[in-house]
């Protein structure tokens, strides 16, 4: 797996305003208004009414919470990649399988030491106090307001930013008595080639087929880009493979949105465990070896590979039989 590394970042709860006003996937804008054009339903939280929004609900009550961040991420990606690129993939989820999509967070913890970087909270800083403090109290909004299932996706992910969410998730799926995930994007998509990575291959080809206007490979000159780790984007990064990844993400993530909210206590208290035992696992490794990423080591060798799927199809024991193997 190819990591984003120093990171060193949190922004409140600042959200994207104008940015995907126009170029989020189901506007008109990018859609086209033409005849025999079909225009997705709105499913942006901010921008839809209170009948609009029990009406939604209704038919699926299950929030999206895209995180992300203000980070350098070279000179060919605008600095909101990370909650530009969660807000588009919960978005597309969303008018697919059901549910809202809340206004993104601009936060995390870590970001790197490059220009155009809010630094807020510590890169290894897994006691983050703004991030888990925010997802929490949204999540607990979240329920207040009659959702029954919240899927936090993270696209920024530092080693420590994951453990925070998906730590935080857990807690709040029991606290609350209602499913919460807490996952970065690329664990749904490792059994396709994704393991992460920071303005590479991977981050920009998604952004070339989720908002192909924020890229521009012109900016780069010859190889090592500056804040970019992973496979040059110049030379491999393309709208057909970012195709790939978002549809598998998007497509994990509509099967949730629709599943989550009907499942009883005994299915949620497995998927809990599961996600418990991984994120525990992460943790305890990072305490002991005194690195972060410990807890990766071994995704890149084809552990949990399959998580993604595992994860739609409900085979929680599956996902925690490989916890061991991290």
């Amino acid at each position: 797996m190819t990591r984003k590394s120093d990171r060193r970042q949190f922004v409140g709860g600042l959200t994207l305003g104008g940015l995907l006003a126009g170029p989020v996937a189901g506007t008109r804008a990018e859609q086209g208004a033409g005849k025999g054009k079909a225009v997705p339903r709105e499913v942006r939280l901010e921008h839809l009414r209170p009948r609009q929004i029990d009406e939604a609900m209704k038919a699926c009550p299950t929030l999206f919470q895209p995180l992300g961040t203000i980070e350098w991420h070279g000179l060919h990606n605008v600095v909101g990649l990370d909650a530009v690129k969660a807000h588009l993939l919960c978005t597309r989820a969303a008018q697919r399988g059901g549910g809202l999509v809340a206004p993104p967070l601009f936060g995390g913890v870590g970001g790197l030491d490059e220009p155009h970087t809010f630094i807020m909270e510590p890169e290894n800083d897994i006691f983050s106090v703004l991030v888990r403090g925010w997802v929490e109290k949204l999540c607990r909004e979240a329920v207040r307001q009659g959702f029954k299932a919240i899927i936090v996706l993270t696209g920024h992910y530092g080693a420590a930013q994951q453990m925070v969410v998906r730590e935080a998730a857990v807690r709040m799926s029991r606290a609350l008595a209602v499913p919460v995930l807490g996952t970065p994007e690329y664990w749904l998509a490792l059994d396709v080639g994704y393991g992460g990575d920071h303005a590479a291959w991977g981050e920009t080809s998604l952004m070339l087929y989720l908002y192909p206007e924020s890229v521009d490979l012109a900016q780069l000159g010859d190889a090592p880009h500056r804040g970019v780790g992973g496979r040059d984007p110049k030379k491999f990064a393309t709208r057909a493979d970012g195709e790939k990844l978002a549809e598998t993400i998007i497509g994990r993530l509509a099967s949730l949105a629709r599943q989550m909210p009907t499942w009883d206590a005994a299915t949620r208290q497995r998927f809990v465990d599961a996600e418990a035992a991984l994120v525990g696992r992460q943790i305890a490794l990072s305490g002991q070896t005194k690195t972060a990423w410990a807890g990766w080591r071994n995704l890149g060798k084809g552990v949990l590979r399959d998580y993604g799927r595992l994860l739609v199809e409900q085979k929680f024991e599956d996902i925690a039989a490989g916890v061991d193997k991290l």
